[in-house]
C-alpha cells in the first residue's frame, strides 16, 4: 500500500456525505487542492472533532486514491482555528475570495509559494486592525493572483508586447486584455485609461515591492472594481464567483445602512 500524504493543508470548503461523513476540498502545500473523504466526521465522537471547519489550518494525513479524485483523509491535526477571520464582514470576505479562487483555479499538483502565501496572508488579515484591512485585502488577493499566473502586465503593451511608458497622464488599460496597452493598440480595441498614481498603486498592490499605498474609500471602491473586472475576464470564464461579487461591492454595507 502507499504510505500516505502528510501536508499543512486549510480547509476550503466541507459538505455532508451520507449520514456520518464529511467530503472537504483542502489546499495543500504537498499536492495542491484536493477532494477528500473524512469518514466518520459527523458522528459525536469523531476522532476529527470540530476541526474540519472552513479556513481552519492543520496537518493533513492523505491516503490517496488510484482511481479517483476522491482521496481519504485519515487525520487532520488541529493547527489553527482562524476564528480572527469572523471578526468583521471585510475581513471575512477578503478570506473567503482567497479561499474561492484557491479552490476554483489552483492547480492540483505541488505548489509550495502558493500554498504558502494563501495561509501567510489568511494569517495577516487575522492580525491586522480593522483600518489596514482593506488595503491589505486588496494586495492579498492581487497577490493570489499573480501566483496563480494571471498578473497583469504593467510595462508592456498587452496586445503586441511593445514597451509601454508610463507618462504623466497614465495609460491606455485594459482588463480583458490583460494589461497596458501601447498606444496604437489601445486606438483598435476597446480600453480605458488608469492614471500614473493608479498604475504605481496597482503594482505596489500586485508586486509589493514598496510600502503599501494610502487609499481613500474612493479609490479603493475603484480598485475592487478593477480586480473584479480582470478576474471575471481572465479566471471566471462564466463561473459564478459569489465571493468575489460580495467583497467587491461591499455588499454588508446595503446591510448595515439598512
Amino acid at each position: 500500500m502507499q504510505p500516505p500524504i502528510e501536508s499543512p493543508a486549510t480547509i476550503l470548503s466541507t459538505i455532508a456525505y451520507g449520514e456520518t461523513s464529511k467530503v472537504a476540498r483542502l489546499a495543500t502545500r504537498e499536492i495542491g487542492v484536493v477532494s477528500v473523504i473524512a469518514k466518520g466526521a459527523r458522528r459525536p465522537k469523531s476522532r476529527f472533532g470540530a476541526s474540519l471547519q472552513v479556513l481552519t489550518a492543520g496537518q493533513a494525513t492523505i491516503h490517496l486514491a488510484r482511481h479517483s479524485d476522491l482521496h481519504t483523509l485519515a487525520a487532520f491535526d488541529l493547527v489553527e482555528v482562524r476564528d480572527a477571520l469572523g471578526a468583521s464582514m471585510e475581513r471575512f470576505a477578503a478570506a473567503s475570495v482567497l479561499s474561492e479562487l484557491m479552490l476554483r483555479f489552483a492547480p492540483h499538483e505541488q505548489q509550495v509559494e502558493l500554498y504558502e502565501f494563501f495561509a501567510h496572508s489568511l494569517s495577516v488579515l487575522e492580525a491586522m486592525t480593522d483600518g489596514a484591512v482593506p488595503i491589505v485585502g486588496l494586495r492579498a488577493i492581487w497577490g493570489l493572483v499573480k501566483r496563480l499566473g494571471f498578473a497583469p502586465t504593467l510595462s508592456a503593451c498587452a496586445r503586441d508586447g511593445a514597451s509601454v511608458t508610463i507618462e504623466s497622464g497614465g495609460a491606455a488599460f485594459s482588463p480583458a486584455h490583460g494589461g497596458v496597452l501601447c498606444g496604437r493598440c489601445a486606438q483598435t480595441v476597446e480600453s480605458g485609461r488608469l492614471a500614473a498614481r493608479d498604475l504605481g498603486d496597482l503594482e505596489v498592490l500586485i508586486h509589493g515591492h514598496e510600502d503599501l499605498p494610502a487609499l481613500d474609500a474612493r479609490y479603493l471602491a475603484a480598485h475592487r472594481r478593477l480586480l473584479d473586472r480582470y478576474l471575471r475576464y481572465h479566471l471566471a470564464d462564466g463561473l459564478a464567483l459569489p465571493a468575489l461579487s460580495f467583497w467587491s461591492a461591499q455588499a454588508w454595507q446595503d446591510g448595515l445602512a439598512r
